[in-house]
């Protein structure tokens, strides 16, 4: 009984979990083959492109940090999520990258003439894999990046319970010890063999 639901977990939780498997696989092979994608975009960096300019009227509170602006400006054009901002008003300019997996966006807004330009980055598949693979953490004051960041959880959680599942399931199988031995010994060699030597 225990064993079947070990076997169904197993299973079920593969079947749940794997377009996020999917996901670390094909991202993964996109960052340790970065050169090959880079040369097939023309070897540039993916560029952005104008999406809007407008002129913007919004009044700053006295001494507001970038972050405070960063926000305001994010509300207004209603692109509330996880950013970056450098620059300051003093300085004249803040430069504003809102975060996302599908359309990264960078809005400029230049306090000489209260001009906002938003652009949009434009869509490569390896980039795309990319910022999924590194999206993680607590760190943002977002629910939904949160939720992300919980989904990430399972998925380590997944990952050790996979590979303590398959020890059971291979143990409890006599037929399969011999070459389940061999696989084990071997995997964990040429593990070591890259860990001590690379």
């Amino acid at each position: 009984m225990f064993s079947r639901i070990i076997r169904r977990i197993h299973m079920y939780l593969a079947l749940f979990l794997a377009p996020w498997m999917l996901m670390y696989a094909l991202s993964t092979m996109a960052m340790n083959h970065r050169d090959f994608f880079k040369a097939y975009y023309g070897g540039t960096p993916a560029g952005f492109e104008t999406e809007r300019e407008e002129t913007y009227t919004g009044v700053f509170p006295e001494n507001a940090k970038p972050w405070m602006v960063a926000e305001q400006i994010l509300h207004d054009l209603n692109l509330e999520g996880t950013y970056g901002v450098r620059g300051r008003l003093d300085r004249g300019r803040i430069t504003i990258t809102r975060q996302d997996p599908i359309v990264p966006r960078r809005i400029t807004y230049t306090t000489q003439d209260n001009k906002l330009v938003v652009e949009k980055q434009i869509f490569r598949t390896s980039a795309f894999l990319e910022r999924m693979h590194r999206r993680r953490g607590y760190r943002h004051n977002y629910v939904l990046e949160d939720t992300w960041a919980v989904s990430v959880d399972l998925v380590i959680l997944a990952m050790v319970f996979w590979a303590a599942s398959g020890l059971w399931m291979w143990w409890e199988l006599k037929t399969t010890r011999k070459w389940g031995t061999i696989c084990a010994v071997g995997g964990t060699a040429v593990f070591c063999f890259f860990l001590f030597t690379i």
